[in-house]
C-alpha cells in the first residue's frame, strides 16, 4: 500500500534522512525507532505530505503521493507527536470541524463524533472547550480524529503521550485490531517495549540511515538479542548508558 523510495532529506549542509526505504503492507505494522536527531520526525512528515522529500518519492498504491496530495490525505490518518488543538473549540466542534474537512457526510460524522467521544470517556466533556482538558485528553481527541474518517494508512508518531494505563492498554489493543482490519500502520516511538509487541516489521535508524530493516522476529533473531531494547542498544551505541547513569547518579547523591 505504502512505499518509500529512497528518501533523502536535507536542509542546506544538514542531511536528516538518507536512502531510507521501506513499505508497508495491508495488515502490517512497522516499527520506526531510533535515537532524537535520527531523523524519524522528518520522515513522518515526508510521510504525511508535509515535507517535500529532497529526492526519492513516497508512492501510495503505485502513485506518488505529490500527484494528487489531497486524494492522498483523504485515505491517511495522522496522529502527531503533538496535540496542537484549537483551544477554545469544544471537543465536539473540533472533531466535527475535522470530520467535514474530511469530506464525512453529516448524519455518519456525528454519529462517529458522539460514539467515539463515549468509547475514549469523553463523552461527559464533549461540549467544554478544549483548553481545559488534561494533555491525555487532547491526545484521546487527536486519536479520534485521526481515525473517525476510516483511513487506510494510519501514521502514529508517539501515540501513547499522555495517556493514563487503561487508555493506552485499550490503544495497543485498538492497533492490532486495526491491522487485522487490514490497515497499513506506521508506528514511531520511543517506546521499545510495546513497538515490540506490537509491530510486525521494524525499520531501526541511526543519523538518518537504516541500520535494520524486516520483520520483527527476524531482526531480532538475526541480531541474537533477547528483546528490542538490547538490539537497539547494540546498533546505536550512542552512549554507554549504565555508565551516564552511574555519573549522573553520583553527582545527584553527593554530599
Amino acid at each position: 500500500m505504502l512505499h518509500a523510495h529512497s528518501l533523502r532529506k536535507s536542509y542546506g549542509a544538514l542531511l536528516a534522512v538518507s536512502d531510507v526505504s521501506f513499505s508497508i503492507g495491508h495488515g502490517e505494522i512497522l516499527g520506526y525507532v531510533g535515537p532524537n536527531g535520527a531523523g524519524k520526525s522528518t520522515t513522518v512528515k515526508m510521510l504525511a505530505g508535509l515535507l517535500q522529500p529532497t529526492s526519492g518519492e513516497v508512492l501510495f498504491n503505485g502513485r506518488s503521493i505529490h500527484h494528487d496530495l489531497a486524494s492522498y490525505k483523504q485515505h491517511v490518518g495522522y496522529v502527531p507527536e503533538e496535540p496542537n488543538l484549537y483551544p477554545y473549540l469544544t471537543a465536539r466542534e473540533y472533531l466535527d470541524m475535522v470530520g467535514t474537512l474530511r469530506n464525512m457526510p453529516r448524519p455518519l460524522r456525528l454519529q462517529k463524533i458522539d460514539e467515539l467521544l463515549r468509547l475514549f470517556s469523553l463523552h461527559p466533556q464533549r461540549h467544554t472547550a478544549l483548553s481545559s482538558y488534561s494533555k491525555g485528553m487532547r491526545q484521546k481527541v487527536l486519536l479520534i480524529s485521526g481515525l473517525m474518517h476510516n483511513p487506510d494508512l494510519i501514521i502514529f508518531d508517539e501515540p501513547l503521550s499522555g495517556l493514563d494505563v487503561t487508555s493506552a492498554f485499550v490503544f495497543r489493543r485498538l492497533v492490532t485490531t486495526l491491522a487485522r482490519q487490514g490497515k497499513a500502520i506506521f508506528y514511531c516511538s520511543h517506546v521499545l517495549e510495546v513497538v515490540e509487541k506490537l509491530c510486525t516489521h521494524l525499520l531501526i535508524l541511526k543519523k538518518g540511515t537504516v541500520v535494520a530493516h524486516g520483520k520483527t522476529r527476524t531482526v531480532l533473531d538475526t541480531l541474537n538479542q533477547p528483546s528490542l531494547e538490547e538490539t537497539f542498544a547494540q546498533l546505536v551505541p550512542e552512549i554507554d548508558a549504565a555508565g551516564v547513569a552511574e555519573q549522573i547518579a553520583g553527582v545527584v547523591c553527593s554530599t
